[in-house]
């Protein structure tokens, strides 16, 4: 197999979060945004450790000397340097003749990987890359965020790409970094620094947080993705000289269920050919789409000759889709 996953042991549920918060109807919750369980790493578990996770299990069926580079999406680096990259190819044990880079983004970061990894293989720079997404939101989240930590988890995912997986056509990317400010970490990096006591302000209802840690503005979001996604989804299918008819399956970034249930009928398309698979993870960022490919995959949903459109959205503001075929 081509592609395998990661997630964490720590399993929280809605009945566990609500402990939290007595005041939280996350039945409610459950039946609206549609997620049950998340999964959160340990405190001494980071996103490189899930990532190597994710790769041990996919390197069991591939020859670890063939890989020629490796491409680790995080927006939850361990280091701001070395590149995290580069210190997962001395952990699989890989060859020293292998290029290795991070990159940093988020809900679309496994179609832009895909679209990296695709550039690197048209050029004949790379034959074999180890594609890896890692993500740990949850080291982002204030304790009283209540709103964030139960739509997000952590996990990684691990792709092999090659001319043999699977083929890759083509892409419709997007940004609109005027929107940077909707979904972000605002201290930690150089333009803010680590700051001790910071202040905590309420957003939403009852939900805390602080510049430390995430901010989401979530009805921002919610009219970016329900403004450019229908359009996107139409680009690419005609970049790749195709109707929505003659795509098979439809795996867009699993935010929540509303939202995708609402895009769902805004394009039309039919739900036997529409994942979502969003309950037993939440939303894992950039893991979503892989994570619900390789379930999708072996719940039989897709089979080999299948034509996917994948597509993904969120921080940045960044927005993209490609179409690969199994």
């Amino acid at each position: 197999m081509w592609l395998e996953y990661y997630l964490p042991n720590n399993k929280l549920n809605n009945k566990d979060l609500a402990q939290e918060f007595p005041n939280w109807d996350y039945q409610s919750f459950e039946q609206k945004v549609g997620i049950k369980n998340r999964y959160i790493v340990s405190e001494d578990e980071t996103a490189l450790d899930l990532a190597e996770h994710a790769s041990l299990k996919l390197l069991n069926d591939f020859k670890k000397e063939d890989i020629d580079f490796v491409l680790l999406c995080t927006q939850s680096p361990d280091y701001f340097l070395p590149t995290s990259a580069c210190i997962l190819q001395d952990r699989l044990g890989l060859s020293k003749n292998c290029g290795a880079l991070d990159f940093n983004l988020g809900c679309s970061g496994y179609v832009n990987g895909l679209a990296l990894a695709k550039g690197l293989l048209s050029s004949h720079i790379a034959q074999n890359i180890l594609f890896v997404v890692a993500e740990t939101y949850s080291k982002h989240m204030h304790r009283g965020d209540r709103v964030n930590r139960a739509i997000f988890g952590d996990a990684a995912a691990a792709t092999i790409v090659n001319k043999d997986t699977f083929q890759i056509g083509e892409f419709v990317l997007r940004t609109d970094g005027g929107g940077y400010q909707e979904l972000i970490v605002k201290n930690g990096g150089f333009k803010n620094k680590s700051i001790l006591n910071v202040p905590e302000f309420e957003y939403g209802t009852g939900n805390i947080t602080s510049d430390a840690h995430l901010y989401m503005n979530g009805p921002s979001i919610f009219s970016f993705t329900i403004t450019n996604i229908p359009k996107l989804v139409r680009d690419t299918a005609e970049k790749n000289n195709l109707s929505l008819d003659e795509v098979d399956y439809f795996i867009f970034h699993q935010a929540n269920k509303f939202m995708l249930e609402y895009l769902r009928k805004k394009i039309k398309i039919d739900p036997d050919k529409f994942c979502i698979d969003i309950a037993e993870t939440g939303n894992t960022v950039s893991a979503t789409i892989p994570l619900a490919l390789k379930n999708a995959i072996d719940e039989k949903k897709v089979k080999k000759g299948n034509r996917i459109m994948l597509v993904g959205f969120g921080v940045g503001l960044s927005w993209g889709a490609t179409i690969i075929t199994i």
